[in-house]
């Protein structure tokens, strides 16, 4: 064995990604192409009464202008749809920035220059955008993919009203928007009745699946998607969105291939967002801290044409022991785009919950992390959360924390020390992997999952290595391709948990069969040895009493003459990954003025596979966690329902320069209940739970100060 699972490698993609050879969805040239450019509708809520299109057909370049009167009727395609509708079907406007018209020209200016030519008359009708308008029409949507939006354990009314410490506070936080560095892109292609699509997709087996619902084609080989790369997704690219479906039907309209590239603020309503929150939190516990009771309330904005409950409370049912707890997750229909899934959709409950135990951790006068140990549940005697607290607490020093706010100054500088517990649960589903060993001995992995930018084709590529027993640079990995075999789409953490058992299975099973063919071949000098006496090292096939007896992967499969083909599907199970992050906070009280000066964040991973990609992942969720705590906050004009700030300009997200040092560690104990995935559990959407609680809690430790409205501006801490 190579023994490169738990190693730091670096990516195997790097140097096609810094060098400009990694080929993103638009980066396809293909002959005779058009480009596409979407009018959107500017109103909220009403009917178009008319479109004129004359002066956008006469622009130089225009090829065709569609419209609702063009386009197919779709059938409805289901979850991961995610809208209830689809656009330019009819004259029905459901919100600001709707598609309702769909410009084609020879090149991308010609087609935007056209799109501002395109006359919309409507009737608008009063829309309503504001949560807090209408909070007196919430109500409990019915369940959202099998599950439910209550829960209840116990009587949690009661408990909290016999409690002898009651927390009963509201939280909040603005509807927020993903802002991948790579715009949502699709080109499509068609050749007589098959469809090839590239795109850029978190999953482009669901999207597949999505477009031959929409388009009534049951054969699914005739629908291709390929995304080898993605400039970010962040759970923006894993549903499919209308204008992945508008494109190939106007490519099929137009008889040639057709490109569309959202601009950056189409994005702000073309795909999905995290939707604006309120909760409403009681915590009831003894005197010691122990909790007796939670009811949490949340109420979220939801689309007129939809139901879908994206933000789960999974943090308030599972991490702590509390015998009464009743959860209910409420929605408000307003005349809004539709939301979706955002990275590490349970913040919005987790900023509640973590915070609510920092204030019950002053009302009791108990540590912060005492509260959580004393709290600590058992129902998953794998998790190592225990061990994540004691590592934090000492790498953060925090046994130097006067607990008294606004004690701890450095200069001018008020300083504040907060943490919390961080909390995801992941998803596995059924994947598949292949792998051909060539006649050279090199092996090529193929598998339908996605590059997000995680690193998936490092840490596949080192699963693949290691069962076979080669070097890492033997190994060619591809994704991001229909034509592969089944694989997991790349969200709800599900990547790791689904995929790398497949190709740990397909590995093993290469492996074994070269050995075979090895001590079964007259012509090698390992015949007659017994199989399980082989041991294979870089490549390499030893005797192992006697490593004088030796082969080689090439070795063996030229002699055989025949290339070597195997299928691995091993299936694993959905988990939880937790751990726990320490924040510095330094202020200066004169002018507001924030920074997160040291972050210092543990988790129980189960077993580290790529020790620098996980470190990564740690530092982009702290990164997002900042962004949502101080910065995020997508606008909304209450008149017109126009998202106001649809740019990298108004709407703030964490830069470098924002973003402290991060030191992130990890248990890396192998979790029994995961062996498929070597131990491994799903990581990625777990840093940056936690975060923005540990900051607002390290802004009340350096000030006394309780804020439970994010972000966290200037303007607040004033």
């Amino acid at each position: 064995m190579t023994e490169l699972v738990g190693q730091g490698v670096e990516r195997v993609d790097g140097r096609v990604k810094v060098t400009g050879a990694a080929r993103y969805a638009a980066d396809n040239e293909l002959t005779d192409a058009l480009h596409g450019f979407m009018v959107m509708s500017t109103i909220a809520r009403g009917e178009i009464l008319e479109i004129d299109t004359r002066a956008a057909l006469a622009h130089p370049g225009v090829v065709a202008v569609y419209t609702h009167r063009d386009m197919r009727r779709f059938t409805m395609p289901a979850f991961p749809y995610t809208k209830g509708f689809v656009p330019m079907q009819d004259t029905r406007i459901h919100h600001n920035g709707q598609p309702v018209a769909y410009v084609v020209a020879e090149t991308l200016e010609q087609a935007q220059e056209a799109a501002n030519l395109v006359r919309v008359r409507y009737r608008a009708e009063e829309a309503v955008v504001r949560l807090a308008d209408a909070m007196d029409e919430a109500f409990l949507p019915p369940a959202f993919r099998e599950r439910e939006n209550e829960y209840v354990c116990g009587d949690a009314e009661a408990a909290f009203g016999q409690a002898p410490v009651r927390i009963e506070r509201s939280y909040s936080s603005p509807m927020q928007h993903h802002n991948p560095i790579e715009p949502h892109t699709t080109t499509a292609v068609w050749k007589d009745d098959e469809l090839t699509l590239y795109e850029s997709a978190q999953g482009v087996v669901f999207t597949r699946m999505i477009v031959s619902q929409a388009f009534n084609i049951t054969d699914l080989t005739k629908v291709r998607v390929v995304s080898p790369y993605l400039g970010g997704g962040f759970g923006a690219k894993g549903p499919v969105y209308p204008h992945t479906l508008l494109t190939a039907e106007v490519a099929r309209l137009v008889g040639r291939p057709v490109k569309l590239v959202l601009s950056r603020a189409q994005m702000y309503t073309s795909n999905g967002h995290r939707s604006e929150f309120r909760r409403r939190l009681q915590v009831g516990a003894t005197r010691q801290g122990v909790l007796t009771a939670i009811v949490d309330t949340s109420t979220q904005q939801l689309s007129r044409t939809e139901n879908g409950v994206y933000n789960f409370s999974d943090s308030t049912i599972k991490l702590y022991t509390c015998p009464n707890v009743h959860v209910r997750q409420m929605g408000v229909k307003l005349d809004l785009h539709t939301s979706s899934y955002m990275r590490s959709p349970e913040t919005t409950a987790h900023f509640a919950l973590e915070t609510a135990l920092d204030e019950l951790s002053y009302e009791v006068g108990i540590d912060p992390v005492e509260v959580r140990v004393r709290n600590h549940t058992t129902i998953d005697p794998s998790d190592h959360l225990l061990e994540c607290y004691r590592m934090g607490t000492k790498a953060f020093g925090w046994e130097r924390r006067d607990p008294r706010p606004g004690s701890m100054r450095v200069g001018d500088e008020y300083v504040g020390w907060g943490m919390a517990t961080e909390f995801h649960s992941f998803n596995s589903i059924e994947s598949f992997a292949s792998l051909t060993v060539g006649l050279d001995g090199r092996a090529t992995l193929r598998t339908a999952s996605q590059e997000i930018g995680t690193g998936t084709y490092t840490v596949l590529t080192q699963v693949a290595a290691d069962g076979l027993g080669v070097p890492l640079g033997h190994v060619t990995t591809l994704l991001g391709d229909t034509e592969f075999p089944r694989a997991s789409i790349s969200a709800g953490s599900s990547t790791m948990p689904s995929v790398v058992g497949p190709v740990d299975q397909a590995a093993r099973t290469a492996r074994d069969t070269v050995v075979r063919r090895a001590v079964a071949d007259p012509h090698s000098d390992l015949y007659g040895v017994p199989a399980e006496d082989v041991v294979v090292e870089d490549g390499r096939l030893y005797a192992r009493g006697d490593r004088r007896r030796r082969d080689t992967f090439r070795g063996v499969m030229r002699r055989r003459g025949s290339v070597l083909e195997v299928q691995g599907e091993r299936r694993n199970v959905p988990g939880h990954t937790s751990g726990a992050v320490f924040v510095e906070v330094r202020i200066r009280p004169r002018v507001g003025a924030l920074r997160v000066s040291r972050v210092v964040a543990v988790y129980d991973v189960g077993r580290v596979l790529n020790r620098r990609t996980a470190r990564g992942q740690v530092i982009g969720g702290v990164t997002w966690g900042l962004g949502f705590a101080l910065m995020e906050h997508t606008m909304v004009d209450p008149h017109t329902a126009r998202v106001v700030n649809p740019n990298l300009s108004a709407y703030l997200v964490p830069v470098c320069a924002d973003v402290p040092s991060v030191e992130a560690l990890f248990v890396d104990r192998a979790d029994d209940n995961h062996k498929p995935s070597l131990g491994a559990r799903g990581f990625g959407e777990t840093p940056g739970t936690g975060v923005p609680a540990a900051i607002g809690n390290a802004i009340y430790h350096a000030t006394g100060l309780r804020l439970r409205d994010v972000p966290f501006t200037q303007d607040k801490l004033l």
